[in-house]
């Protein structure tokens, strides 16, 4: 059984920057995409960023276009989200998912990591 987990949320102030990781662990690894996504308090969870696992190919959300950057560490199963130039509206729990081979959809998720930008 594939697990995620994140880690590197924490408090920072608006400005500044925070990298968050992802480690998949379990059964040999195989995914067509990683990606991160966040839920504000009182709003629906809402894509960030992906990768995909074979060619690197990454797309993000408007919002986070030029600020945040997705990476991926192919031997160590472990995604990256370096998010720059944060603000108020970056606060949210960051979860990391996984789309695996033959899903039509992200079937993976973590615990999520909270991240908290102060003005």
């Amino acid at each position: 059984q594939v697990q995620l987990v994140e880690s590197g949320g924490g408090l920072v102030q608006a400005g500044g920057s925070l990298r968050l990781s992802c480690e998949a662990s379990g059964r040999p690894f195989s995914s067509y995409a990683m990606g991160w996504f966040r839920q504000a308090p009182g709003k629906e969870r809402e894509f960030v960023a992906s990768i995909r696992w074979s060619g690197g190919s990454t797309y993000y959300a408007d919002s986070v276009k030029g600020r945040f950057t997705i990476s991926r560490h192919r031997i160590k199963n472990m995604i990256y989200l370096q998010m720059n130039s944060l603000n108020s509206e970056d606060t949210a729990v960051y979860y990391c998912a996984a789309q695996t081979i033959g899903a039509s959809e992200y079937n993976k998720w973590g615990q999520g990591t909270q991240v908290t930008v102060s003005s």
